[in-house]
């Protein structure tokens, strides 16, 4: 009877959900599973979805390295401050969010102009006498903004697992010999692996779909998966096309996120569950 009552505290919920979400997958879908000529059911779009295969094994490459390298400079950064005072915790905190309060193109614009030819990076190297170095529209350049960007995504939910470690558990284990190395291999790596599997997961997630990143800082050689939906729907190309592309792509992350909620463990344990 209790759970007759509370029920209906769902439905803004499930409206939302379906309005915001179910809907238009459907669209997509529909668009994708359609001739753009007749309007009828048709696997054109899905049987041509082979011919860029190749884009997303490379976008797919781009963000498992972004997500590799966030995971090796995000995970000091949020071991030390899980282990700062809690006033240093606040404040190192609201440093890791300062930057996503920032927009998104401002920041990715920001890496232009120090990227770029003439930029401020290569106008001290020719002041000091060094040569220009070519940084801009390279692979290196797009996994940089990448990393910054996302950055923070890998830290938060690292930095929400690792503080919630019971500290006793450490004790015990230094207790019965064990090392800084041995204390940090057996007990707090294995405690933050659902940390590690949604930091990595919510930066793989929008890295593989971005395409601003790969537009400012990449080259013709670092055309991503989407960048080629951009143009079908942009360019007025292909529309059915592009929501083909769409939907394996929304594919691909719901098999992400189904991965990391399974094996990731409950939002008890400090990781993020979608």
């Amino acid at each position: 009877m209790k759970k007759n009552k509370t029920g209906f505290l769902s439905i803004p919920y499930l409206i939302w959900m379906t309005a915001f979400t179910l809907i238009p997958l459907g669209v997509v879908a529909y668009y994708a599973l359609t001739d753009p000529a007749t309007g009828v059911f048709s696997l054109r779009n899905v049987r041509e979805l082979s011919l860029y295969m190749p884009v997303l094994w490379r976008s797919i490459g781009y963000s498992l390295v972004s997500a590799l390298l966030c995971l090796v400079l995000g995970y000091p950064a949020a071991y030390y401050i899980a282990h700062c005072g809690r006033t240093t915790q606040k404040f190192l905190y609201m440093l890791v969010m300062l930057p996503m309060c920032m927009s998104f193109l401002l920041r990715t614009l920001a890496w232009v102009g120090l990227l770029q030819d003439t930029g401020i990076i290569n106008n001290i190297l020719a002041a000091i006498g060094l040569p220009r170095l070519r940084m801009i529209r390279t692979p290196g350049a797009v996994v940089l903004g990448m990393v910054y960007n996302y950055l923070p995504y890998m830290i938060l939910p690292l930095y929400a697992t690792i503080v919630k470690i019971d500290g006793r558990l450490i004790e015990a284990a230094e207790d019965l010999g064990c090392n800084g190395v041995q204390v940090f291999a057996r007990v707090v790596l294995p405690l933050s692996v659902p940390g590690i599997l949604s930091g990595v997961t919510m930066v793989f997630v929008p890295a593989v779909s971005t395409f601003y990143i790969s537009q400012k800082l990449g080259g013709t050689d670092t055309v991503l998966i989407g960048d080629v939906i951009e143009r079908q729907f942009k360019q007025g190309s292909n529309p059915n096309l592009g929501a083909a592309l769409s939907l394996l792509l929304m594919i691909l992350v719901f098999v992400c996120t189904g991965i990391m909620n399974h094996f990731g463990g409950s939002s008890e344990e400090g990781s993020v569950m979608v």
